[in-house]
C-alpha cells in the first residue's frame, strides 16, 4: 500500500498480526527514540494473555499477585505512562509515533495529543455507537473500549491505544481496581465499566477505517516488519518483563506488611 498526498508528511504503516506485545512495545520504544520517521503500528491481537503496566506502575497495587503467579501470566512495564491492562488475542493495538513538526497543530502535551487522537477516531467511529473521548479513554456512551498511553520526547511523541475487541471476564479478575480511576467510572467493576468493540464494528473494518483516517493527515507507505531499519542508534530501553522472582518477592513483602499491620 502506498497512498501519496501532495504536501502531507510521510508516515510508515506497519501491520502486524498476533505479534507478542513485549516485542511490539520494544519496537515502538526503539522507533520513538531512534528513528526520525512517523510510524503507525497496527497489531491485530497478541499471542497470549499479558498484563501491561505503565512505567510507574506497582504490581502490588495493580495486580492480583497470587493468581498471576499461579497461572504464570506475564507482567511487564511499558515505556509510556497510563494505566494497567490485560491484553490477549482479542485486543487490537494502534500506535502513532509522530514528529512534532509534522503535526504542528498538536502541542507535545498529553491533553493536546488526546484531543487530536479523539478527532482522528471520530472519523473511524462516525455513526457508530455514541463514540466519545472521556478523560483519557475512548468510550461508547459511558463504557470504555479503548485505553491510551503516551510518551513525549523533545521532538517526538507516541500515542498508543489498546482496543477491547472482546475480553474474558476471568482475565479481568487478574487486575485490581486502581486507586485512581476516571471520574465517570463511578466505582464500577471492570465488567460493568468496559464494553466489547465487536458489538459495534467488524474487526477488519476497524483496521481499514483507522488507516484511512490516518491517511487524511499523512502520506502512507506500508512496510513489513523485516523492512524496518535495524541500524538505529543506541537508546535507553525501559520496557521490560518482570521476572517471576520479582513478582514472588513483591507478594512476600505485601503479605508481611499485611501481617504486621494486623498485629499492630
Amino acid at each position: 500500500m502506498s497512498v501519496k498526498r501532495v504536501g502531507l508528511p510521510l508516515m510508515n504503516v506497519v501491520k502486524l498480526r498476533g505479534t507478542p506485545i513485549l516485542q511490539q512495545l520494544l519496537l515502538e520504544e526503539r522507533l520513538l527514540r531512534s528513528s526520525s520517521a512517523n510510524w503507525c503500528i497496527v497489531n491485530d491481537g497478541t499471542n497470549r494473555p499479558n498484563i501491561v503496566m505503565g512505567l510507574s506502575g506497582k504490581p502490588c497495587e495493580l495486580v492480583e499477585l497470587e493468581p498471576v503467579i499461579r497461572d504464570r501470566v506475564p507482567v511487564m512495564k511499558r515505556f509510556t505512562g497510563g494505566g494497567t491492562v490485560i491484553v490477549d488475542e482479542n485486543t487490537l493495538f494502534v500506535s502513532l509515533i509522530c514528529n512534532r513538526n509534522d503535526v504542528p497543530d498538536v502541542q507535545p502535551y498529553p491533553r493536546s495529543v488526546m484531543a487530536w487522537s479523539g478527532s482522528l477516531y471520530s472519523q473511524v467511529f462516525n455513526g457508530i455507537g455514541d463514540f466519545q473521548l472521556r478523560e483519557n479513554d475512548y468510550v461508547f456512551g459511558d463504557r470504555k473500549f479503548g485505553g491510551n498511553a503516551q510518551s513525549m520526547t523533545r521532538n517526538r511523541w507516541i500515542h498508543h491505544t489498546s482496543f477491547l475487541w472482546d475480553y474474558s471476564e476471568s482475565n479481568m479478575a487478574y487486575l485490581k481496581l486502581p486507586s485512581r480511576v476516571p471520574q465517570y467510572r463511578l466505582e464500577r467493576d471492570h465488567t460493568d465499566f468496559v464494553c466489547k468493540m465487536k458489538d459495534y464494528i467488524e474487526r477488519a473494518v476497524f483496521i481499514e477505517k483507522t488507516i484511512k483516517a490516518v491517511g487524511t493527515q499523512f502520506m502512507l507507505e506500508e512496510l513489513s516488519l523485516d523492512e524496518i531499519d535495524d541500524s538505529c542508534r543506541e537508546h535507553i530501553e525501559t520496557t521490560r518483563l518482570l521476572t517471576l522472582d520479582e513478582l514472588k518477592e513483591t507478594l512476600a513483602k505485601t503479605t508481611r506488611s499485611g501481617s504486621i499491620a494486623q498485629a499492630v
